[in-house]
């Protein structure tokens, strides 16, 4: 049994399965369609939470 990946692409903003596009244009791999949907969510969240911490780090 083969496990589809998916792929974000951030410069067409479609979800793709399997890697069809240069690796530099995607976001991935992740196990489903959702998950790929939102990456760029998920990217900002992680992003935010990390700015959180360089703060606090530097206001120690």
């Amino acid at each position: 049994m083969t496990t589809s990946e998916f792929y974000y692409n951030v410069d067409t903003g479609q979800v793709e399965e399997g890697h069809q596009s240069p690796g530099a244009s995607l976001m991935g791999p992740y196990s489903s369609r959702e998950q790929a949907q939102g990456a760029l969510k998920g990217a900002q969240e992680r992003n935010q939470a990390w700015d959180r911490q360089d703060q606090e780090w530097d206001e120690d």
